[in-house]
């Protein structure tokens, strides 16, 4: 099973690493395919952070266990793989029949895509359609209506 598990990681990471025809850091694939392999189900406790501390350790990058989840970068410099960080964010999305809006107060997600600069698709447990498992949605930075959301390159 864990061969398979691993095999699978390598694949999504491989995959990962030829989507924008950029090469990501081995430790930011790494951290797409351990997300990938685990959609939909429930990572530790199901916590935002849980996700995020899980894949960090699962691929043994350097942080400090709590928030320092690696190097900063800005949003226009951000790859699949890299964690955000949320705080106090207010995200409106407006179309012609809706408005949809989510907080997060305190967040933490891991960048899946980069489809334009500051828009991306990220994982997240205890947000989103899939509550405490692990799933996706989409972030346009342009649609953070307030609050902060800072981006960590994981680092070896």
């Amino acid at each position: 099973m864990k061969a398979l598990l691993l095999f699978l990681m390598i694949v999504v990471a491989l995959s990962a690493q030829a989507q924008k025809g950029k090469d990501l850091p081995a430790v930011n694939s790494e951290i797409v395919a351990y997300v990938k392999v685990h959609e939909g189900q429930k990572i530790g406790r199901g916590e935002c952070w849980d996700l995020a501390a899980e894949a960090l350790n699962s691929v043994k990058a350097d942080w400090d266990g709590f928030y320092g989840f690696g190097k900063e970068v800005q949003p226009d410099d951000v790859l699949p793989g890299d964690i955000a960080q949320f705080e106090g964010v207010q995200v409106e999305v407006r179309t012609e029949n809706a408005i949809h809006r989510e907080s997060y107060g305190h967040h933490t997600a891991i960048v899946m895509e980069v489809h334009a600069p500051r828009v991306f698709t990220i994982a997240h447990q205890n947000a989103g359609p899939g509550g405490r498992t692990v799933n996706e949605t989409d972030l346009a930075l342009a649609n953070v209506k307030s609050g902060t959301i800072r981006f960590y390159r994981p680092q070896r």
